[in-house]
């Protein structure tokens, strides 16, 4: 990795007006800050992060970096974050798309929150290896720098899959979340190892993206091969509100015909008719716990992996068949 002493010997000059002028010292002329600027670009100098944190810099800001921030889940997530931490004097900035994964290694936040499946486990090693604080919402790692606050992502299913069950439900469709997802992918493995058990239970997996479009393209599916009341578990409620859409178009009622439950409890889905069964947490506790762990991490204080407990959410969406 390129130190100060590389721009120095390129640049002809000593550490210490290096330093200063990467700092915006008035102490070294502005053409021989913009000569070293410029040699520093060309050899793309990444600040020492842990040089920084010897001399106390703190920006006071935490990136909370996500795949994307639109849509109905975000917002108490969001809300739940930025709360907590202006309680500890720290702002929150959202993060999406790979240029924002500078603000780390170049100072500008403080810490992280990740909730993006696209943020690859070996680049946020390589952060938290230079000591960076971390925490992690969508996957499991083992660093010292780095901690987890994850959904109980199994339970949830099982809440789904066992409530389906105790309704007479023998044919179930999945409808997975976007590939990659460490959510979806839990989901999946929870209630195929349900299914296993149940070998008398007919199902059947169809690949979505956590959307609505991916919701209708699914009921779409389903009713073409429709024979007899079908229950759907959708990994998220958009996917289910996007079923509900697709379905209001056609003959098929939903909790007659077609049997719904998602994941989630979005805002909208008490409202649908008839309302949505779903697998309900605390989005807000979510982004509150994450914010408290990064804290500590930040403190240097004990931290231990948070687990975020779920509860089953009766709607009429699903219905009993005996």
């Amino acid at each position: 990795m390129v130190s100060i002493k590389d721009i120095a010997k390129k640049a002809g000059v000593s550490i210490s007006t290096v330093s200063y002028a990467l700092n915006g010292s008035p102490k070294v002329t502005e053409e021989t800050s913009t000569k070293i600027l410029a040699i520093a670009k060309e050899l793309n100098y990444i600040p020492n992060a842990a040089a920084r944190t010897l001399k106390k810099r703190k920006t006071k800001i935490i990136g909370a970096f996500l795949t994307d921030y639109s849509g109905p889940f975000f917002g108490q997530l969001l809300h739940g974050m930025r709360e907590t931490l202006n309680h500890q004097d720290y702002d929150l900035v959202v993060c999406t798309g790979r240029e924002s994964h500078r603000f780390l290694p170049e100072g500008i936040i403080d810490g992280a929150i990740i909730l993006d499946a696209t943020f690859p486990d070996e680049e946020l090693i390589s952060y938290a290896d230079r000591g960076h604080k971390l925490v992690v919402l969508d996957r499991e790692i083992d660093h010292p720098n780095i901690e987890r606050v994850l959904l109980d992502n199994k339970m949830g299913a099982k809440f789904a899959v066992n409530f389906l069950l105790a309704n007479g439900h023998d044919q179930i469709v999945f409808v997975t979340g976007s590939p990659g997802s460490y959510d979806s992918e839990q989901r999946l493995h929870t209630v195929q190892e349900l299914m296993d058990k149940h070998p008398s239970i007919s199902y059947q997996i169809i690949h979505g993206d956590f959307d609505q479009s991916s919701g209708e393209r699914a009921a779409q599916q389903i009713i073409q091969n429709y024979k007899d009341p079908i229950a759907v578990f959708c990994f998220n409620d958009e996917m289910a509100i996007g079923m509900y859409n697709y379905l209001s178009d056609t003959d098929y009622i939903v909790g007659e015909h077609i049997h719904i439950i998602g994941f989630d409890d979005i805002e909208i889905a008490q409202y649908v008719q008839p309302r949505l069964s779903t697998i309900h947490y605390s989005k807000k506790d979510w982004g509150s716990k994450a914010a408290e762990q990064l804290i500590q991490l930040i403190k240097n204080e004990k931290s231990e992996p948070q687990t975020i407990s779920v509860e089953l959410l009766k709607g009429g969406s699903v219905g009993k068949l005996y």
